[in-house]
């Protein structure tokens, strides 16, 4: 008989699962105002708005049957199914394994298990130091002006949360690394660079960073771009247990704020392209991190194929104003 699942998957599950797109992929959801509105699909009604999705909450809620839950719940529910079978779905959507415990001499083991919910802090940790480096950093005038020669305003620069990882080669480490178990988790998210014997090493340095957000809008992943003609021109963070490259899509985090129902998508090359094109109001720009199919991109992110839309002209137009980018 397979294992118990542990609660502290089971809670980081759901915190993963972006509740929007989970019943937005089932129930045609509406935006008003802060929240989503939809027709309950969990009674015979016909009022079109009493079924209401929070996205900052996670939860939805009907105002006529009382129906109310999380990701979980509405999963078993909609789909019909066990708990069990409700966590292995919401677990396959995300590319992740169902973890079991071991019970045996009386101990509980775990399988291999990473808390994530200390990952994306420590991510999001990160992303203010890159952006406080980014103003007082012995390097910040010449970054700044890089960034100005871009033609990139201070206040997209702070949109996108745009940050510099410093030249030094332990620089992220010192300020981060305090802990041997620190040090660990910073390797497990592409951080550091794990020497051969013992030690580490900063995986970015005299890069500009570009925080990668998941659809939930949490970093989980950076790239980072020379200032110069070096070679790689982009170095992506690795895989790790929070970022999947051929499952994110940079800037589509920035477009869901923009738009409150996604028409079109157009994908472009890099990061700057995304950034640049922003301050021209094309404001519904993404690249992709790795070599993507189309298709691809339409099942990871809920999108139908009527809603992606990128027309000749205006692959033109991007590629006019984007110039040397």
């Amino acid at each position: 008989m397979a294992g118990r699942i542990p609660r502290q998957f089971i809670d980081d599950l759901i915190a993963r699962t972006d509740i929007v797109d989970l019943i937005d992929s089932r129930v045609k959801l509406k935006k008003k105002g802060k929240d989503y509105r939809a027709r309950c699909p969990f009674h015979n009604g016909n009022n079109d708005s009493s079924f209401s999705v929070s996205a900052d909450k996670q939860f939805y809620h009907c105002f006529n049957c009382g129906a109310s839950g999380n990701a979980l719940s509405f999963v078993m529910e909609y789909d019909g199914i066990e708990f069990v079978d409700a966590v292995e779905t919401l677990a396959e959507q995300l590319s992740i394994e169902v973890p079991r415990e071991d019970i045996g001499n009386g101990k509980t083991v775990v399988n291999n298990y990473v808390d994530r919910k200390d990952l994306y802090q420590l991510m999001a940790e990160i992303t203010i130091f890159y952006q406080q480096q980014l103003r007082s950093h012995k390097n910040s005038e010449k970054v700044i002006n890089y960034l100005k020669g871009r033609g990139l305003s201070g206040e997209t620069v702070k949109y996108f949360k745009i940050g510099y990882a410093p030249d030094g080669w332990d620089e992220l480490r010192k300020r981060f690394a305090l802990t041997a178990q620190l040090e660990k988790q910073l390797i497990d998210i592409g951080m550091l660079i794990a020497k051969d014997k013992t030690g580490s090493y900063d995986r970015f340095r005299d890069r500009l960073m570009f925080p990668i957000h998941d659809r939930r809008g949490r970093v989980i992943g950076f790239g980072g771009r020379v200032l110069d003609n070096q070679e790689p021109k982009y170095l992506n963070s690795p895989e790790t247990p929070i970022f999947h490259k051929g499952k994110e899509l940079y800037g589509l985090y920035q477009v869901k704020q923009t738009h409150k129902e996604i028409q079109r998508i157009l994908v472009v090359e890099g990061y700057m392209d995304v950034v640049a094109l922003e301050q021209f109001a094309i404001n519904y720009a993404v690249a992709s991190l790795e070599l993507v199919r189309v298709v691809t991109i339409f099942k990871l992110f809920f999108v139908t194929a009527a809603k992606l839309f990128v027309a000749s002209m205006e692959i033109k137009r991007a590629e006019m104003l984007l110039g040397g980018h």
